[in-house]
């Protein structure tokens, strides 16, 4: 196999047809020197893509159509395509045909995963409601990914250059949040965040922090008791094998600038944790589900109707997210290769210092 070819293959999905999904891909594409680190593939059609180009004349995107994954041009960015018919686009609509082909380039792209046909996968921005269907009945990728992959349980990861924050709910309104901060949930979510920080982002003795339910941390029990009878023992328990902090208050623990202290925050639910992470990150977020025995990543933001079709939509986190999966497909590798079977390794080298030795002595 030649160097080339020995490249991860990344895989991109279209996100919703009407949305900024098809521009940032384009976007990231453009910068040719990603050709030296990656084989990128994006799952879509020529159509559909010329019409995003034609949006964005300063940007020179060049491709080559492919509908076999085993053979793919190293050197250029690879189209697989999901369908052929003609699919009328329009930026800025919310319809069922920016979800439906939405998620005919996800299913298409996930079996390519599944199949080893490509090493990570990165996401463009779908629209919750408009790719629903018997397919796919979620509230967004991380739990359809779960599922699809067959995962117990995983962990959406906000990361950035300056903080990571998970959480213990997702897409789930107000009302239903108490109802699933169970204490089994907690440590799932904990051991997940810990292996992966060690595997994936090659830090050896990570730190958590844990964040409180209620208003100050639950004021021992003063305003709510979910602190007392469900976090605190969850912290605990985890204590024997991960070093985990907290329940701390929300409101004061990111004012002071107290994430920086840690490797990772697990915040309780959506808003607690993706306010303070967008508003304090540093450069670009991304979102990375951890938990799976594949690596997925995916731009912080969403399908932004707003402002698609008008080639001004910013790129740069899924830039980031393009690079997070790489470097955590390289930090697996390694996390792997660092802990085969030392013994082998001894025998090995005892095996082929034997054999040169032989050699020698025949040679003699």
């Amino acid at each position: 196999m030649s160097i080339e070819l020995q490249k991860p293959i990344i895989g991109f999905t279209c996100g919703d047809l009407n949305g900024i999904g098809m521009e940032i891909v384009i976007k990231t594409l453009c910068d040719h020197r990603i050709l030296e680190f990656c084989v990128p593939v994006l799952f879509a059609n020529n159509k559909s893509i010329n019409f995003y180009r034609k949006t964005l004349p300063d940007h020179n995107f060049v491709f080559t159509s492919c509908k076999d994954l085993t053979k793919l041009h190293p050197k250029q960015i690879n189209v697989f395509h999901c369908w052929e018919e003609e699919v009328a686009i329009t930026p800025g609509e919310l319809n069922e045909i920016g979800g439906s082909y939405a998620l005919k380039s996800l299913t298409t792209a996930c079996k390519a995963l599944k199949e080893g046909l490509i090493h990570c996968l990165v996401t463009a921005p779908i629209h919750k409601k408009n790719i629903q269907s018997k397919e796919f009945n979620y509230t967004g990728h991380t739990p359809y990914l779960r599922d699809y992959f067959n995962a117990k349980d995983v962990v959406m990861f906000m990361v950035a250059e300056n903080m990571k924050v998970a959480l213990v709910t997702e897409h789930v309104s107000i009302a239903e949040i108490a109802k699933q901060i169970t204490k089994d949930a907690i440590l799932s979510k904990l051991k997940i965040m810990n292996e992966s920080l060690i595997k994936d982002f090659a830090i050896n003795k990570p730190r958590i922090a844990v964040l409180g339910l209620n208003p100050h941390a639950g004021d021992e029990g003063l305003i709510g008791n979910e602190e007392e009878t469900i976090i605190k023992p969850a912290i605990l328990e985890a204590k024997k094998d991960i070093l985990v902090y907290g329940p701390y208050s929300a409101d004061a623990f990111f004012a002071k600038g107290n994430h920086e202290k840690f490797d990772a925050v697990l915040a309780m639910y959506h808003d607690q944790g993706l306010i303070p992470f967008k508003s304090l990150s540093l450069g670009e977020g991304l979102n990375y589900t951890a938990g799976m025995s594949v690596v997925r990543t995916s731009p912080d933001h969403g399908t932004a109707f707003d402002i698609a079709g008008k080639g001004i939509a910013n790129h740069e986190s899924t830039m980031e997210a393009l690079f997070k999966a790489l470097e955590i497909d390289a930090n697996r590798i390694e996390y792997k290769q660092a802990r085969l079977n030392p013994m082998k390794k001894l025998s090995d080298r005892f095996f082929s210092n034997t054999v040169d030795e032989k050699l020698e002595e025949s040679e003699a």
